[in-house]
């Protein structure tokens, strides 16, 4: 890897912590973690994939913001210093690691799978949180029982509708800055789409009863849309 790529990435890295934290997007440990995992997505994917992790951050940020104070009468809503290491890790850790792949092996299928992985993670926490804010009520995803927003496993139209526009909002981004390519554009969509259905899954069978946490769950969204955009991917043919 060339120095100056090398110093590029740092700085624009820490740059990128700081104001994180200073909006309080993250708190110190968060602000930490997620310096470490913009600095291996620039370094080993580019700044096509730093610019992906940004629109990541600035669109859990609004959905995080948005209708707060009805999340806090719920009990749901994150804490005003912002996410935490293990939060930012859950949900970024698979991205990172996919970016790494790709530096090592130079396939763009492992950019499908960074892609797609990002993608789950806006499109889950959009959900979640814009669904909270937008609907009173929500429907288990498991036998379809009316539930309040908020609910482990609990999914709502408005919910639902924010995480794909969510998922489609990153995909664009990662079309755009050239990681992925329009053949492979809807393979992104569709593995985020999917990787935050099955979190909602996991929530109601295994989050609800104790069995795994947030963060445990959230890590898995990504880990099974990273997985279905790499086995999606590498079935086509001259993907670029």
């Amino acid at each position: 890897m060339p120095p100056h790529t090398i110093e590029t990435a740092l700085g624009v890295t820490v740059i990128f912590a700081i104001v994180a934290r200073i909006v309080r997007g993250v708190s110190l440990s968060g602000a930490i973690a997620g310096a470490v995992v913009s600095f291996v997505l620039y370094a080993c994917a580019g700044p096509g994939a730093f610019l992906a992790l940004v629109s990541v951050f600035v669109l859990t940020w609004i959905a995080t913001r948005f209708g707060y104070s009805k999340k806090q009468k719920l009990g749901s809503a994150e804490s005003r210093e912002g996410r935490n290491a293990r939060q930012v890790l859950a949900n970024l850790s698979i991205a990172a690691i996919c970016a790494a792949l790709y530096f090592d092996l130079r396939n763009a299928v492992f950019l499908v799978a960074m892609s797609a992985a990002l993608a789950e993670a806006a499109a889950d926490t959009a959900s979640s949180e814009l669904g909270q804010a937008w609907s009173q009520n929500a429907r288990l995803i498991t036998s379809w029982k009316e539930v309040p927003a908020g609910t482990n496993g609990g999914v709502s139209v408005a919910g639902t509708l924010a995480g794909i526009v969510a998922a489609v909002a990153i995909a664009v981004v990662c079309l755009l800055a050239g990681i992925v390519s329009d053949r492979s554009f809807g393979i992104v969509v569709a593995a985020a789409f999917m990787g935050f259905i099955v979190d909602s899954f996991l929530g109601a069978l295994l989050e609800s009863r104790g069995a795994l946490n947030n963060d445990q769950v959230n890590f898995l969204g990504t880990l099974i849309a990273a997985a279905l955009g790499l086995l999606l991917a590498g079935s086509l043919p001259l993907l670029h």
